[in-house]
């Protein structure tokens, strides 16, 4: 490697001094590694020399980089940028560490550079020198680090979904979509518990299909099964988020109404009750129709224990079937003496 001419002085670097600096084996190293380096004159800001990956990045041969300026080898924009970098560096007086990132050539390049400053050498002069080492690498792998954490989350997030959706399809009847009893009874004496807390009140509804007339008894569990998947569709439409809804039995259906009094249960059950009446259930090219009867009772007003509710709530729905069904009756309001 043959050292390059230092223009301020006409002098070449002498390869005793090119050692001192670069020190043995460091030029090879760098050469293996693709590194820059370049050593400028701090004086006049001149390249004393450059190694061959650096003269190709400015796209010039070795000898026509040594002895020129930043300004004659770069546009102003990055010429300004390096001088102020290395200004910092001067300024510093120990090695610093950057990153720059510009266009070059028509490429996005992004190096990370170390300057050091050497010490007054016996002629006067002091040497900057700069390490750069291109991050396109480094960039790659960050983003393949990131692309491959960002399918792992995404692995575990559906392994997660997945997960919850097996669990919640275990506590699911599978007829009607609903949620089974145990889970309903559950909801049922957390939300005692929060509303004894609190003072306020909830409400709940058992739902019984009317008798089945002789078409849907024709058609045995298939024409059941319809059934079912409607109720399910009509409870999941007439109810809210926080509602819990499940199927109770072969034939009934319980709904917890939240933060629900006994008139506004009243009003939204009257309203599922309808839309059952006026729904249409097609199966193997057969209509059929079907009502249902609801018993209503409500936390504390009808019970303050849950026990008592749901007792309050069969009487509620043997009184809507002894009406004929196809009936919403609500349960009785208890009165306590002062």
């Amino acid at each position: 490697m043959t050292p390059q001419p230092d223009s301020s002085s006409g002098l070449p670097l002498a390869a005793a001094e090119l050692q001192h600096l670069l020190g043995g084996q460091l030029p090879e190293l760098l050469a293996l590694r693709g590194d820059l380096l370049a050593i400028k004159n701090v004086a006049s800001g001149r390249y004393a020399y450059v190694n061959a990956a650096m003269a190709a990045f400015v796209g010039r041969p070795v000898a026509e980089v040594a002895g020129r300026s930043d300004a004659e080898l770069f546009d102003a924009a990055m010429a300004t940028a390096l001088r102020a970098a290395e200004q910092t560096a001067l300024a510093h007086g120990a090695p610093l560490a950057s990153e720059h990132g510009f266009e070059w050539a028509g490429v996005r390049r992004e190096f990370s550079v170390l300057r050091t400053v050497s010490q007054v050498d016996p002629q006067g002069r002091r040497w900057l020198c700069s390490l750069w080492t291109d991050l396109a690498a480094v960039r790659q792998r960050e983003s393949q680090l990131r692309t491959a954490l960002e399918q792992i989350e995404q692995q575990q997030r559906a392994n997660e979904l997945l997960r919850r959706e097996i669990s919640d399809q275990a506590l699911r009847d599978p007829a009607s979509g609903l949620y089974k009893r145990s889970h309903f009874e559950d909801q049922l004496r957390r939300e005692v518990d929060l509303s004894t807390r609190e003072h306020r009140e909830f409400a709940i509804v058992f739902i019984e299909l009317d008798p089945p007339g002789e078409k849907l008894l024709a058609l045995g569990a298939a024409g059941q099964r319809c059934l079912m998947e409607a109720m399910g569709r009509l409870l999941r439409s007439g109810t809210r988020a926080m509602d819990a809804s499940c199927r109770y039995d072969e034939r009934r259906f319980a709904v917890l109404l939240s933060g629900v009094g006994l008139a506004t249960a009243h009003a939204r059950m009257e309203g599922v009750r309808r839309k059952c009446a006026t729904q249409i259930v097609v199966h193997e090219g057969q209509e059929l129709g079907f009502t249902v009867a609801m018993g209503v009772a409500s936390f504390p007003h009808t019970a303050h224990t849950q026990e008592g509710l749901v007792q309050a709530c069969e009487a509620a729905l043997a009184e809507a079937q002894r009406r004929g069904g196809n009936h919403v009756t609500l349960a009785a309001i208890r009165f306590e003496s002062a």
